[in-house]
C-alpha cells in the first residue's frame, strides 16, 4: 500500500467528461484535481464500449476506445501505424477484427492519451484504471484466442441479495488449464498493456481468480450453475515475474469468501470498502464503516446510486448511523454527500476516492450505472464549469484536514 501513501482522488469516467472525449476538457479536469489537492484520477476500462455504452463489455481488452478521441480526423502516417503495430503484439488481432483503418484510431488514441498523461504527471496527478475480469462474447480476444475459453458455459454470479436470479453476464469463461499451458501469456500481455496506459489498476471481480460461477449457456438465468476453481495467485506471479511489482487494487465486493481474502492478503493487495454498503448493512457484503490502511474507500462506485440518491432512500437507522459516525469524528457537515465524503477522507484507508457526482451533490438522475439494467446507463456527463474553483477549494480544505496532501 506504500504506492498510494495517504492520498485521495476522484472517480470520473472519461466518457463523463464534457463531450465524453479527451482534449482540453480532460486537461482542465486534471487542473481542477490538482487545485483540489487530489493526486488520483480513477477512470473505467479504456476499451471500446458496447452498444449500450458499457466499458465492461468491450470489443477488446487491449485497444483504446475511439469514442474518446477528440480529433478523429487527425492525420496519421503509414510510418506511425507501422511503429504502433511493431510495439503492440495484439494490434494485428484488432485489425483483423475491426478492420485495418482501426489502427489509425489507435495511433490517435495514443497521441491524445499520452498528452493527458503527461499533463497529469506535470500536475502531480496519477491515473487509476479499471480492468474487467471477463471479455465480451465475440470480442477480438474471444475470436483470436478461442482455445483460452471453455465451451458450453458462460459467466455470471449466483443469486444474492441484489438479484433472486443472480447475474447472467453471458461472457466467455476461461479455460485456466489452457491459460496455464500457455504460461499465462495472454494475461501478462494484458497487464503490460494496462500499465502502459495507467499508473495503477482496479481489477474487477477479483474473486474470479479464486472461483468463478459457470452457467450452462442454454440457461436464461444464473440460478443454476457451479463454482469452478480459478488459478489463484499464479496469474499475478507470472505477471510480476516479467513486469515487476504491479500497483493493483482488488475489487472484493459481493459474495466474498475467506479464500478470496486470503489470496488478496497473500498478494499484498488493498481491497475496497464502500461506505454506502457499510452503513446500509447489506448482508451479502459486511463492510466496515472504519476501513483499515489496507483499503481503498469509496462513498460509492460507478455501480452505486449517488450518495444523495442513496440518502433519499436510506432507512432512518442508516441515516442515524452516518450521523453518529460524523459526530464521533468531530466532522461539522450536514449535507449527506459531504458527510460521507468527509468520513471517507478522514478514514484510515490509504486511498480515498470520491465519485464526481458526490462532490457535486447530485441525485439519482446522475447515476452512472444500475447493474442488471441493460439500457439507460453510462449517459451522465459533466457540464463545462460544473466543477467550480469554490468546490476545488472546499475539497482541498477537507483533504488537507484529513492529512492526505503532501506538503
Amino acid at each position: 500500500m506504500n504506492f498510494f501513501e495517504r492520498s485521495s482522488g476522484v472517480l470520473l469516467p472519461v466518457a463523463a467528461l464534457p463531450g465524453g472525449r479527451l482534449g482540453d476538457d480532460a486537461l482542465k479536469f486534471v487542473d481542477w484535481l490538482a487545485d483540489a489537492g487530489q493526486r488520483w484520477w480513477q477512470i473505467l476500462p479504456f476499451g471500446p464500449p458496447d452498444r449500450y455504452g458499457s466499458p465492461y463489455s468491450s470489443a477488446s481488452a487491449f485497444a483504446g476506445s475511439p469514442t474518446w478521441i477528440a480529433r478523429p480526423d487527425a492525420r496519421v502516417t503509414a510510418a506511425e501505424i507501422d511503429e504502433f503495430v511493431a510495439s503492440q503484439p495484439w494490434a494485428s488481432e484488432w485489425a483483423a477484427y475491426a478492420g485495418p483503418d482501426a489502427l489509425a484510431d489507435q495511433v490517435r488514441f495514443t497521441r491524445e492519451w499520452n498528452r493527458v498523461r503527461a499533463h497529469a504527471a506535470a500536475r502531480g496527478v496519477r491515473v487509476i484504471g479499471d480492468m474487467a475480469f471477463a471479455v465480451a462474447p465475440g470480442s477480438a480476444d474471444h475470436r483470436a484466442h478461442p482455445e483460452l475459453f471453455r465451451r458450453g458455459f458462460v459467466g455470471g454470479v449466483p443469486p444474492d441479495d441484489w438479484s433472486a436470479d443472480g447475474q447472467h453476464w453471458g461472457t466467455p469463461v476461461y479455460d485456466w488449464a489452457e491459460v496455464a499451458r500457455q504460461g499465462y501469456r495472454w494475461w501478462i500481455e494484458r497487464f503490460r498493456r494496462t500499465f502502459e496506459l495507467v499508473d495503477a489498476v482496479r481489477v474487477d471481480h477479483f474473486r474470479g481468480f479464486v472461483a468463478a460461477w459457470l452457467i450452462p449457456e442454454r440457461n436464461r438465468t444464473a440460478r443454476s450453475g457451479h463454482w469452478a476453481r480459478g488459478p489463484g495467485r499464479r496469474v499475478f506471479d507470472a505477471a510480476r515475474a516479467e513486469l515487476g511489482d504491479l500497483p493493483i487494487v482488488a475489487e472484493n465486493l459481493g459474495l466474498i469468501t475467506p479464500a478470496v481474502e486470503r489470496l488478496r492478503s497473500d498478494l499484498g493487495l488493498p481491497g475496497i470498502v464502500v461506505l454506502q454498503f457499510a452503513f446500509g448493512g447489506a448482508r451479502f457484503n459486511p463492510q466496515r464503516a472504519e476501513p483499515g490502511e489496507d483499503a481503498v474507500v469509496y462513498t460509492g462506485t460507478h455501480d452505486n446510486d449517488t450518495t444523495v440518491g442513496w440518502w433519499t432512500l436510506a432507512q432512518p437507522n442508516e441515516r442515524e448511523a452516518v450521523q453518529r459516525a460524523v459526530a464521533a469524528h468531530g466532522i461539522d457537515e450536514h449535507e449527506p454527500h459531504w458527510m460521507l465524503a468527509r468520513l471517507a477522507l478522514e478514514s484510515r484507508a490509504a486511498l480515498s476516492l470520491l465519485p464526481a457526482q458526490d462532490i457535486l451533490g447530485l441525485g439519482s438522475e446522475a447515476r452512472t450505472n444500475t447493474p442488471g439494467r441493460a439500457t439507460g446507463n453510462w449517459r451522465w456527463q459533466l457540464r463545462r464549469g460544473q466543477l467550480t474553483p469554490a468546490l476545488a477549494s472546499r475539497l482541498h480544505d477537507a483533504t488537507a484536514r484529513a492529512g492526505r496532501i503532501v506538503s
